[in-house]
């Protein structure tokens, strides 16, 4: 079963997203937007939503790191939560 390690930012717009994302494109650390800004726990921990597999996350977001390249920020991707920033850290088959 593929499996993942992915960080987030959780926030409660598409605009703050987008905000967060090009703060992120300008050279904005990922893990202390994490910190200051995501409404996920995870946050204190700069986004880190540690390994999981395939199907264990909302549809969306599963999608997302599944497929997305890795290293680089994806988004705003709606979900049930709210809109995410969602990096890809590794993946494996």
């Amino acid at each position: 079963m593929p499996r993942a390690r992915a960080r987030h930012i959780l926030v409660d717009s598409q605009k703050t997203a987008a905000d967060l994302k090009k703060k992120i494109e300008d050279g904005a650390d990922f893990a202390d937007l994490a910190k200051s800004n995501s409404k996920c726990p995870s946050g204190r921990s700069g986004g880190d939503l540690g390994e999981f597999g395939r199907g264990e996350m909302v549809p969306e977001f599963d999608s997302v790191v599944f497929t997305a390249e890795i290293g680089k920020v994806q988004g705003p991707v709606k979900t049930q939560f709210g809109w995410h920033l969602i990096e890809v850290v590794k993946r494996a088959p």
